[in-house]
């Protein structure tokens, strides 16, 4: 995979002195649905654990999908600052400490059976990068001219890819490509992504995390070129912007973090503690 050989050459070239991360995050209910079941959170997390954002797209319905969304950002966002370990173990006891929980609330209401959400973490602590994720949201990386998508999504469509019985264009295309075969609190076992390794960032890079509400309507390509011409906040609306025009089927949910210098633009010094807008 693409970090995992990054994550080898960065610690080669050593980029541990990066500045610190400045982030933004917007959720929009979008054009056609009446709740918001997306949920997402940028929040510095203190010593030791720096940057964290997290966005989950959640499902269920009758309220269900945004109960588990919520659960799941504000769960990880409390575990995770609190958890011991490295920043990566720190995650993966978030993401399971989430879990157990939004299967416990789906057993307690039988109108939240069923209930799920994706969820992709990203935490930046003194330079490096640690990631979580399960399910269809994903976690890209901006870095010079380039844009990589970190994460791969946990369908049954990118299934069949990995098995060589479609090809990704196919799957692109396909009706059922937003058919999960992983999420957070769905099964009694969680199957997620977790980074054993960091991976070292870089001035001018920035890591981009959307749910498929923004990345089913905006190409790689656009969201490259958006990030890399405005800073966090602006870059954030004017993705937002972008899906709706084109017909925000879906809840909407970016998170952009820029790491100063390089080529990336810099924002005028402003810290916010947790950005989030929900409409």
């Amino acid at each position: 995979m693409f970090w995992r050989r990054k994550k080898q050459e960065d610690r080669r070239a050593g980029s541990r002195d990066a500045a610190e991360p400045v982030a933004a995050l917007i959720s929009d209910v979008g054009c056609h649905r009446e709740l918001n079941e997306d949920s997402g959170r940028v929040v510095h997390s203190g010593p030791g654990r720096g940057l964290l954002a997290v966005v989950a797209d959640g499902m269920g319905g009758h309220q269900a999908g945004k109960v588990a969304s919520h659960a799941a950002v504000e769960i990880i966002a409390k575990e995770y600052g609190e958890a011991r370990g490295t920043p990566g173990a720190a995650l993966e006891q978030a993401f399971l400490k989430a879990h157990h929980r939004i299967l416990k609330l789906a057993k307690q209401n039988a109108s939240m059976s069923g209930m799920g959400t994706t969820c992709t973490a990203l935490a930046i602590v003194d330079g490096r990068a640690w990631a979580a994720h399960v399910g269809d949201s994903r976690l890209y990386l901006v870095r010079g001219d380039c844009i990589y998508q970190l994460s791969e999504d946990h369908t049954q469509c990118m299934e069949l890819v990995r098995r060589g019985l479609m090809t990704l264009e196919e799957a692109r295309r396909n009706e059922d490509r937003n058919v999960l075969s992983h999420a957070m609190g769905t099964r009694p076992e969680l199957t997620a992504m977790f980074w054993q390794e960091p991976m070292n960032v870089q001035p001018g890079d920035i890591f981009l995390l959307s749910s498929d509400g923004l990345h089913n309507l905006v190409t790689s390509a656009e969201m490259c070129e958006v990030s890399r011409g405005a800073p966090s906040e602006a870059a954030c609306r004017k993705l937002v912007d972008m899906a709706k025009e084109r017909g925000g089927y879906d809840n909407i949910t970016v998170a952009v973090v820029s790491i100063p210098g390089g080529s990336a633009p810099v924002p005028p010094v402003k810290e916010t503690r947790v950005y989030e807008v929900t409409e």
